[in-house]
């Protein structure tokens, strides 16, 4: 497209300019299409709701997107083109559930995992001469490490992944910084509304991206039509979303850093993600009972502020036990601070 900014691509790219055509890429809830036209059966080709959404996020990232039902069938499309016994590294500090694939895929003697401290460049240069596939997450999730894709990606003798779910393309495109696939939840902050699952897969070569497309194919890991549709909608007002929010959170996590009760705050100075650090688990599991306006759940990227602490959940045992996971959400910051406060000093 032309030479839009991410903002204007998030609201142009995607959608239909011939005459008469709706100014929104309608919902198309088919699963086969008339003969001799572009589409035939939406399990192959998609349907042009999944094509609107995939060309928005690939002009985005500057490649070839491919939606899947999930952020974790993205992981499992780019597993399946690796042969048995890979060597794949992937950080310590990282989303559980893709370490738990990993950790089940080489139990069966499906590959080799090699963790990592997503801060050691060092080790990851070296890790790079070696390894099948590099699976980097920045910022991770849930530490906020921030890691240096570009020097990874130039040693690497084999493919590079990134999980841009945190930074979203708005805030960093790895594609340009060497990477060969970008990987999203897009059930976070592109949806931006908790109310869908979905992934996607955004590759440089388009060669690596059908390959994907056939890997989505072969496991049936499709998107619904109506998750595409709302992740489309969700895209539109994503800039606005992240600006408001990475606002919000700059501010929390600079007044975070100043209240006694806190021992740790992890911001990397954008984006709507921190985490803080509280003493012990006790303390941590105190603060999100009590507070009041934001929520204590899971997930995140949506509208409404949540706060998780991390380390109870399965596979995050190396996480601090005080550590809190911050999601913070469109509300007027002052009200987030005073039952942030409000919880810290009950």
């Amino acid at each position: 497209m032309e030479n839009w900014s991410p903002r204007t691509l998030a609201i142009a790219a995607g959608r239909p300019d011939g005459p008469g055509e709706p100014l929104n890429t309608p919902l198309v809830p088919a699963s086969s299409f008339g003969a001799g036209g572009e589409f035939t059966y939406a399990r192959s080709e998609g349907t042009p709701t999944w094509v609107a959404f995939e060309e928005a996020i690939g002009a985005l990232e500057g490649g070839h997107a491919t939606a899947f039902a999930s952020g974790v069938a993205t992981l499992s499309a780019v597993l399946d083109l690796l042969p048995v016994g890979a060597r794949v590294a992937v950080p310590t500090f990282s989303y559980a559930v893709t370490r738990g694939v990993l950790a089940h895929a080489q139990r069966l003697g499906r590959l080799t995992v090699t963790e990592l401290a997503p801060t050691d460049t060092a080790a990851w240069v070296a890790e790079a001469a070696q390894a099948d596939l590099l699976w980097l997450e920045s910022p991770t999730n849930p530490t906020l490490d921030v890691m240096e894709i570009a020097t990874i990606a130039a040693a690497a003798r084999g493919r590079v992944v990134v999980d841009n779910t945190f930074a979203t393309p708005l805030a960093q495109q790895p594609l340009t910084m060497g990477a060969d696939i970008v990987v999203h939840s897009a059930t976070k902050l592109i949806g931006g509304h908790s109310d869908l699952l979905l992934g996607v897969t955004v590759a440089a070569d388009e060669g690596l991206a059908l390959e994907l497309r056939d890997a989505r194919t072969r496991v049936g890991s499709t998107p619904g039509t109506l998750e595409a549709w709302l992740a489309l909608r969700g895209l539109r007002t994503m800039p606005v979303r992240l600006r408001e929010q990475s606002a919000t959170a700059a501010l929390l996590a600079e007044r975070l850093a100043g209240h006694p009760a806190v021992t740790r705050v992890r911001y990397p100075g954008s984006g709507m993600m921190l985490a803080f650090e509280l003493p012990d688990a006790a303390a941590a599991d105190k603060v999100c009972a009590s507070v009041r306006l934001i929520r204590s759940a899971t997930s995140l990227g949506g509208v409404e502020s949540l706060v998780e602490r991390r380390a109870w959940l399965a596979g995050e045992e190396r996480v601090p036990p005080g550590l809190i996971r911050f999601s913070v959400g469109l509300e007027d910051p002052e009200d987030l601070w005073t039952d942030l406060t409000a919880a810290l000093d009950a």
